[in-house]
């Protein structure tokens, strides 16, 4: 995503560019089926394969519901009303369509608080995702996992080995996902997880943003104006290796450099602004993330130090904004999803449900979507590594995303500046897809 000129420069900008000038046109026609174009266009093949490849066969009418569904969504055996859908939680394993390519779906669904209703909203999507294009080429199981690490953990185990799923969307508890990528095997069918702050694993994809991701687009946006010598500031733990080295690399493409990276812990905020100061002399940009934690402790250290300044940019990252907006945020760029912004499924699905959509609701949407479009192009056994980690990457409603081979997941998104304690928009998109 970052302006990834490190991606093979072949394959990754010849054939993206000609297909999504063929996709844009045909959305300007047919909107609906449009996005599931955009995913499959992409992800079927990368832009190196012959003529004889998915591309060619791709057919837009395939991908339009029938006109008798064209209105409503898939009906199930616990069909939800427009107002019911963030309260009430379905009854039991739901099949959704009849097509020959089986897909297994875990979500929350009869979770308590903000899980189970983010969990029905994805429930939501699916539906709209299969009455529009994936009827007649899957057949979608949900199974619910209540909210439950252990018995979602179960589910996905049973869903990878029983041989019936080709691709299994979710679970979206983290302990389930990060459980699953432990696990070896290669024929298993890839998961497209759903869980938040998932770092990925071989064939187990993180579906959502990640901070690593974040953090990299940012940096990269302040790179793309001029700046050079960066510092990196980043809980230590886990996660401080995976988004020093997607950051770095997202430098490189501009010529700036990490000068130094200072892991922290949260009791440690001045002290680390202060180890920046007798390392680092006169440095362009500070990204801080901020992991599980709040990031109040760094920012108070270093507006001491008057950064952001007209000489220091600050960057931060989209767990910033898991807390509420503080004043200490004022002048910090963030690159993230707009969060209220669901491209083209979020008219529809207002009209279909009664409420407002979501990045929940995209996300899933998009998985659904792209299970569809690639069974319809390439067939039930087309969920392979060379399709899923296309370095074109695909697009939809969240904008372009690829998968990496770590399972880790690069995504294009705006950039934004906080002020007046409100996300500015700066670019609608960060450079590189």
């Amino acid at each position: 995503m970052m302006a990834m000129r490190d991606w093979a420069e072949g394959c990754a900008r010849a054939a993206p560019v000609t297909m999504r000038a063929g996709v844009a046109r045909h959305f300007r026609q047919h909107p609906l089926p449009a996005l599931a174009l955009a995913l499959v266009a992409v992800a079927a093949i990368s832009g190196c394969q012959s003529k004889s490849g998915a591309s060619d066969v791709l057919d837009p009418a395939a991908l339009r519901p029938p006109a008798s569904q064209a209105g409503s969504p898939a009906t199930t055996p616990a069909q939800l009303t427009a107002s019911s859908a963030a309260t009430a939680a379905p009854k039991g394993n739901l099949t959704l369509g009849t097509g020959a390519t089986k897909i297994t779906m875990l979500l929350p669904l009869s979770a308590s608080g903000s899980t189970g209703e983010n969990g029905r909203k994805m429930y939501d999507a699916a539906r709209l995702a299969m009455s529009d294009l994936g009827d007649k080429l899957v057949t979608l199981t949900i199974e619910d996992t209540r909210g439950d690490s252990s018995f979602a953990k179960d589910l996905a185990v049973k869903a990878i080995t029983s041989g019936g799923a080709k691709v299994v969307i979710g679970p979206a508890e983290l302990t389930a996902a990060q459980h699953l990528a432990k696990l070896s095997g290669t024929t298993r069918p890839p998961v497209l997880a759903l869980a938040d702050n998932f770092a990925g694993g071989p064939g187990v994809y993180s579906v959502r943003l990640s901070e690593a991701d974040s953090a990299a687009a940012g940096a990269a946006a302040v790179a793309g104006k001029g700046a050079k010598k960066f510092v990196l500031m980043v809980p230590a733990g886990a996660n401080a290796g995976a988004i020093e080295a997607r950051v770095a690399n997202a430098l490189s493409i501009y010529g700036a450099a990490l000068a130094v990276t200072l892991p922290y812990s949260a009791s440690d905020g001045a002290k680390v602004v202060s180890d920046m100061g007798s390392l680092v002399e006169a440095p362009d940009a500070v990204v801080v993330a901020s992991g599980d934690g709040s990031p109040i402790a760094v920012l108070s250290a270093l507006k001491a130090k008057g950064i952001p300044g007209k000489a220091v940019s600050l960057i931060g990252t989209n767990r910033w904004l898991e807390h509420p907006v503080d004043p200490l945020y004022e002048g910090a760029y963030i690159a993230t999803l707009d969060q209220s912004e669901t491209g083209p499924i979020a008219d529809r699905f207002k009209a279909t449900y009664n409420y407002q959509p979501d990045v929940n609701v995209a996300y899933a949407y998009d998985m659904v979507a792209l299970t569809a479009g690639i069974a319809s192009s390439v067939g039930p056994n087309g969920f392979s590594k060379q399709v899923l980690e296309n370095a074109s990457g695909f697009r939809g409603s969240t904008g372009l995303f690829r998968f990496r081979a770590d399972g880790s997941s690069q995504r294009s998104m705006p950039f934004f500046k906080v002020e007046k304690g409100q996300l500015k928009l700066v670019e609608k998109q960060t450079a590189g897809f």
